[in-house]
């Protein structure tokens, strides 16, 4: 190896041991080397480029050595590879590390909104999943305890890793894994170091250029004060993308859909279906700065970091909205399970089907910054001590306004025989589609939600370094958080209102709003649908309202709701005493609607470092324990009401409870232990095996934890000849969250095998289990409250609980090499690839069984929300962990020689369950199937379907070539085959397509300049 190769191999593991250190710097270099060295100065991991030498390539990336060197199994990505892919959020990135996969959707209680960026990331299947910035604390304020990692700004970003088990020196709360976020600091760089980065990128589909730029400047200087050195780093960015999808509605069980229709035979007939696009613009900014000095044996930082996020979409969407057992099918194709798989749908009355059109227009504005201090002194050769402070403040604010018109289709043609939905309409229906007649002004929506969060931390370890002997040095520490977290939300959450449907006809308003009438005309538009699902798919032009009628919320919500209120007046003949007019969702005034969260930890670890490096196979690790202390406090309001019991009642007796809305406050204090244990066989230079064993916690999302719970008795009677008998006493409630609820637990063991077979290559192999104790789920719990005369009463609430235990258990591997044996130019391909088998189970402390669902869409009724029912009354039962993928797997070709870098990876993931019970797959009209059941036949059955992602994979490619030493051009793409993302829902007659949805490409431009 010549001298050249050798320092980017030193360099390389010296700037590993750096950063993941902390307090232990260069003690993972020095484990490596044969015996104590100067300390060449650390350069960034944005910094470091592999060495080409003769045309091949000289050592292992950093990611590698990072991997190699690392007391805790740990993936990482740097800046050098995060920069050659085609990715524009953090998101993107951490899918291609082994173990991580990625959601697809912008919330994870709505399937029906693809996220081109991604919303949030699993690992090894599970999203109990704590983030870090530089070792540190941080999170998004949105009732959660993580990052929205859509939201930082991957430009600003020195390295990504994830920490896949626990250790006793880290911060607690990752049972599923940690993501650390790294950023460069000024001492990385020799002295003065500058950097700009321009970018365009161009989405096909929305045919829409967004820019992006950012730029660093660091230096350092040498003073008789000490070291001193400062590094400012900003990054702006912007993306437009648009987003079409097709959607069928749930398929509902008929014997009278078809003429003549034997009805012993059962077909099963979708509602309709529908189509939609999504316009999405987002603005991320990022700032970072740091300060370093360093003078002997003391050195401090100074670290700020801020990232906002700004996005706004706007959505025109059609759905279906009529009565399912109204409608009938000609011409008919169905399939082996009684299927519609293709025919036209009328209404049975003639009344044409009924769908809604609507605009809707959502925001969100979100802003974290983090400023932190740390002071490190180095008292003597055994002893090091360090400080560390940091505050980090989080803001968020959303608005989410829909505004629909009705629309009575007279007829609709399907065919879902090749995939995705054909719809079929001629020249006349396009036309009845476009006729202002056929509109009615139908409803409005509104939901706005806010939060706050901050929190203050202040650690301080010590570390003693031993002289000789096994033992290589103890570490211990202390760290203190608090913490306090409010969130504020519309009551009710989602403020869905009337302004005119058809079941209002008769007793509220005499007829719908038409846009034809002159009264209700205006605030309306067409749109056409261009060039919809890239040009493969044509669907007619509607009728929308102005996107002025969202965001114009509460004036043009009030402007409407006066429609309303002059049918109102013509139905009762003037008389408007029984019309009730429109009023906002409250905001603010409503405890119910309010979350407020106040959280203290106290942390102390000791961890002893050891190694045998005499033994023949040489063994290192680490044991140590972590204990933590955990007190919360919520702030919030218990509400009781009562039925009116009739004097001289008897029978049952009622307890007498007087009415009562009440505010408290609940604290809830826990300890938990958290013992670790990491070892590292050394069986040559090349390969080494880990074995891992510890507990973890993930704490409850304080979103899980909001202190607001109503309670009611009510009673079912009898009255003859005036006289009351009380039969039955009910004593139910429901929560918002349960302040007393305790961490998930999980016991948790690793083994991996890695091997470094050459210069440029690795194979690693990762064998986990977890075993998941007390599992949050909603459940029914017994809240008690005293009676008048002090008896306490027993009372049934549905809301979160420690409810069940599960287990993930599965494996890794990961591949990665140059073929620099190869002649000349072949020598710079090189091939990644990982792939990742988890398998799960949960099992619930209290099992719900039941085959046939019953009950409406309520938060007790169990059986719905976690087993999920179908729209013949049959429930599902023994689903999936959501979120988790059995299978995972990326491929990318590397080509690194010479000026050129390219890229070509492929991220694929296999379906899974998304959820349960949610917006689009629920309603209250099932058929009751039971035949114990007094209701059997009747179509009074709340049913929700399980929605899955189908299995979706993507292909992106990125190709640089570097003009000179400071310049570097580059273009990258993504989804270059145009994948469609799939969605399905589980029903008795198999699992049928639900969405899909179309992205297109998207093309970057990009100019890089370092001096």
């Amino acid at each position: 190896m010549s001298n050249r190769q050798r320092t980017a191999v030193s360099v390389a593991a010296a700037q590993a041991a750096v950063l993941l250190g902390g307090l232990a710097a260069g003690i993972a270099f020095a484990q490596t080397a044969p015996a104590p060295a100067p300390k060449p100065e650390p350069k960034p991991e944005a910094q470091i480029e592999t060495v080409v030498v003769s045309g091949k390539r000289a050592a292992l990336s950093s990611a590698q050595k990072i991997k190699q060197n690392s007391d805790e199994i740990v993936d990482s990505i740097v800046a050098d590879d995060i920069g050659k892919l085609p990715d524009r959020s953090v998101t993107e990135v951490l899918q291609r590390i082994v173990g991580v996969t990625m959601d697809r959707t912008m919330a994870k209680g709505d399937p029906e909104h693809f996220s081109v960026e991604g919303s949030g990331i699993s690992i090894r299947g599970l999203t109990y999943v704590r983030s870090e910035m530089n070792g540190r604390d941080s999170f998004s304020a949105n009732g959660g305890r993580s990052l929205n990692f859509e939201d930082v700004p991957p430009e600003l970003m020195a390295a990504v890793d994830v920490y896949k088990n626990p250790s006793a020196e880290q911060i607690e709360g990752s049972i599923g894994g940690l993501v650390n976020l790294r950023t460069a600091m000024p001492f990385d760089f020799d002295g003065l170091k500058t950097a700009l980065s321009l970018q365009t990128t161009y989405s096909d589909l929305k045919e829409k250029s967004s820019p992006s730029v950012s730029g660093m400047v660091s230096n350092r200087w040498k003073t008789d004060l000490g070291e001193f050195g400062a590094l400012i780093n900003i990054a702006s960015s912007r993306s437009g993308t648009r987003t079409d999808a097709f959607q069928v509605e749930p398929y509902y069980p008929r014997t009278d859909a078809v003429a003549g229709q034997d009805p012993a035979t059962t077909l099963w007939i979708p509602k309709g279906s529908q189509w939609r696009t999504l316009e999405f613009d987002r603005k991320r900014q990022g700032l970072y700065g740091a300060l370093q000095w360093k003078k002997d044996d003391v050195d401090s930082s100074l670290t700020y970091f801020r990232s906002k996020y700004k996005m706004q979409w706007d959505e025109r969407a059609i759905f279906a909205q009529s009565d399912p057992y109204k409608l009938q099918v000609a011409n008919g194709e169905f399939g082996k399970n009684g299927q519609l798989l293709y025919g036209t749908l009328t209404n049975n009355d003639g009344s044409g089907i009924n769908f809604g059109a609507d605009t809707r227009s959502a925001y969100r504005n979100s802003e974290t910054q983090d400023l932190a201090w740390k002071l490190n002194w180095r008292a003597n050769e055994q002893w090091s001590f360090s400080s560390d402070l940091q505050y980090i403040r989080a803001t968020t604010d959303s608005f989410d306004s829909t505004v629909a018109t009705g629309v009575q289709m007279p007829e609709e043609t399907i065919d879902l025989r090749s995939g995705r939905p054909q719809l079929i309409f001629n020249d006349a229906q396009r036309a009845a589609l476009l006729d202002p007649a056929n509109y009615y002004w139908a409803f409005t929506m509104e939901h706005k939600d806010k939060s706050k969060a901050t929190e203050k931390a202040w650690k301080g370890d010590a570390k003693y370094k031993f002289n000789e002997g096994i033992l290589q040095d103890l570490r211990f520490g202390v760290r203190f958080t608090e913490r306090d977290a409010t969130t504020t939300n519309t009551v009710p959450g989602y403020n869905w209102s009337p302004i005119s449907q058809p079941w209002q006809i008769g007793w509220d308003i005499n007829h719908l709003a038409f846009l034809n009438d002159p009264r209700f005309s205006g605030d309306t538009y067409v749109h056409n649908f261009k060039n919809f699902f890239s040009g493969k798919a044509s669907v007619p032009s509607l009728i929308f309202p102005t996107v002025g009628t969202t965001s114009g919320y509460p004036d043009s919500y009030a402007a409407l709701h006066k429609y309303h209120d002059i049918l109102c007046a013509e139905q009762h003949g003037g008389d408007t005493s029984s019309c009730t007019p429109w009023a906002p969702a409250s905001f603010g005034t409503d405890p119910s609607g309010t979350n407020d969260q106040h959280e203290k930890t106290q942390a102390a670890f000791a961890q002893l470092r050891f190694a045998m490096d005499d033994w023949r196979f040489p063994v290192d690790g680490n044991i140590g324990l972590r204990l933590v202390r955990t007190q919360s406090r919520a702030s919030g309001y218990t509400v009781f009401t009562s039925k009116q019991v009739p004097d001289g009642a008897t029978g049952v007796p009622v307890p007498v409870i007087p009415s009562f809305s009440e505010a408290g406050t609940f604290n809830n204090t826990y300890t938990n232990a958290l013992p670790s244990l990491n070892l590292r066989m050394k069986a040559s230079e090349k390969l080494q095996f880990r074995f891992a064993l510890g507990k973890g916690i993930s704490r409850p999302d304080f979103s899980q934890l909001q202190a607001y719970t109503t309670m009611s008795q009510d009673f079912t009677s009898t009255t003859t000849n005036g006289q009351t008998v009380v039969s039955n006493v009910t004593q139910t409630g429901t929560a918002s969250g349960n302040p007393m609820l305790k961490p998930i637990k999980s016991t948790q063991g690793d083994a991996t095998a890695e091997w470094y077979f050459s210069r440029t290559g690795s194979l690693t192999f990762a064998a986990f289990h977890k075993r998941l104790s007390d599992i949050i789920i909603n459940q029914t719990y017994l809240k008690q409250i005293p009676d008048a005369s002090g008896q306490l009463q027993d009372f049934t609430v549905t809301g979160p609980i420690n409810g069940a235990r599960g287990r993930a258990t599965g494996f890794e591997l990961a591949f990665q090499t140059y073929f620099d044996q190869l002649p000349g130019w072949l020598s710079g391909f090189g091939i990644q690839a990982n792939y990742t088998y988890v398998d799960s189970k949960t099992t619930l402390y209290q099992p719900v069984n039941s085959a046939y669902c019953s009950g409406g869409n309520t938060a007790a009724n169990l059986n719905l929300n976690l087993n999920g029912c179908d729209t013949d009354g049959r429930t599902f039962g023994n689903l999936p962990l959501q979120n988790l993928s059995k299978n995972a797997y990326n491929l990318a070709l590397l080509y690194d020689r010479g000026d050129i870098s390219a890229r070509l990876a492929y991220s694929w993931r296999s379906k899974y369950l998304q959820a349960v019970n949610v917006n689009g797959t629920q309603g209250g009209d099932g058929t009751d199937t039971n035949p114990q059941s007094p209701t059997n036949g009747q179509r009074n059955v709340a049913w929700g379907l399980p929605v899955w992602a189908d299995s979706y994979g993507q292909l992106d490619a990125g190709v640089y070539y570097k003009f000179n030493d400071h310049v570097t051009f580059g273009l990258e793409a993504q989804n270059l085959t145009n994948a469609t993302y799939k969605q399905l829902m589980q029903q008795h007659i198999g699992t049928m397509g639900r969405a899909w949805f179309d992205t297109g490409r998207r093309y970057t431009l990009t100019a890089r300049m370092s001096f």
